[in-house]
C-alpha cells in the first residue's frame, strides 16, 4: 500500500465533503446550515492541508479516512447528507489527531 500524504487524504475528503453538501442542498429549509458547515470544514481542512501537506499519512490512517468516505458516499438521502456533513469531518480530523 503507497503511503498517502496529509494534502492527498484532506483532497479526498473534501470532495467527499462536497458531494454530501451537493445532496443536501436537496433540502431547501437547510440550504443555508449546509453552506455553513461545508464553509467551516473546508477551512479546517485547508488549514490543516496547508500546515502538514506533505507529511505522510499511515496506510492504516489513510485507509480509516478512506473507509469513511467510502460509507459517505453510500448516502443517496438528502437528510442523511446532511448529518454526515458534519460526521465525517470529525472522523477524519480525529483519525488525523486534530482537534475539532
Amino acid at each position: 500500500m503507497t503511503e498517502s500524504t496529509v494534502a492527498e487524504v484532506m483532497a479526498r475528503a473534501v470532495t467527499a465533503l462536497e458531494r454530501l453538501a451537493t445532496l443536501g442542498e436537496e433540502v431547501e429549509d437547510e440550504w443555508q446550515y449546509v453552506t455553513d458547515l461545508v464553509a467551516v470544514y473546508r477551512g479546517r481542512f485547508g488549514q490543516i492541508a496547508a500546515a502538514r501537506a506533505a507529511d505522510p499519512v499511515t496506510p492504516e490512517t489513510a485507509r480509516a479516512i478512506d473507509l469513511a468516505i467510502e460509507e459517505a458516499g453510500l448516502i443517496t438521502d438528502p437528510h442523511r447528507a446532511i448529518d454526515w456533513l458534519s460526521t465525517l469531518p470529525q472522523i477524519v480530523l480525529f483519525t488525523l489527531g486534530e482537534a475539532a
